[in-house]
């Protein structure tokens, strides 16, 4: 894999919960792989992050996304290449018979940061949209890319260099 699963690089802020870092890999990427939304920001032109849920796959140890080739997010990956990326699976709510901060949730969540770029072979796109629509339509029954959807169709490669994880299971 491209990234680093540590928050505990050289200039890397720790994790104030230790106990609650996801360390193992495997499950950092199972995790990748089952999400079926995703949440990209970006940084827009006047300076402000920008965060939109998308649909992805991970894949090859990259993400992923489909999107109109036109729009603030394409915007800003041309002008600044840098993301942050975010998964979470909420497992369940924890309620409380006693004081209200005790009242809690039980989830698993990523956040990888990196850098995206647009994908320019056409090759290369068909075999990311024919993934998308495995992953979102496993029981297949749709038609096949056609050449003018996929010139009108941008796929965004996020390269993650750094991936945190965070659970908190009981």
């Amino acid at each position: 894999m491209l990234y680093a699963l540590c928050v505990c690089l050289a200039g890397e802020r720790r994790m104030r919960k230790r106990e609650r870092e996801i360390r193992d890999k495997e499950t950092v990427n199972a995790l990748l792989e089952r999400s079926l939304v995703g949440h990209i920001a970006t940084v827009n032109k006047k300076g402000f992050p920008v965060i939109k849920p998308v649909n992805f796959v991970y894949w090859n140890g990259k993400v992923y996304i489909h999107s109109s080739r036109k729009g603030e997010k394409i915007e800003d990956i041309r002008r600044e290449g840098r993301v942050c990326f975010e998964v979470d699976d909420p497992v369940a709510y924890v309620v409380t018979q006693g004081p209200s901060c005790a009242a809690s949730y039980y989830y698993r969540s990523i956040i990888g940061k990196g850098r995206a770029k647009l994908v320019k072979s056409e090759k290369e796109k068909l075999e990311i949209l024919e993934r998308l629509m495995r992953k979102y339509q496993p029981e297949g029954g749709y038609g096949e890319i056609r050449g003018e959807i996929l010139k009108k169709t941008a796929v965004i490669e996020v390269s993650m260099e750094r991936i945190t994880g965070k659970e908190k299971l009981g």
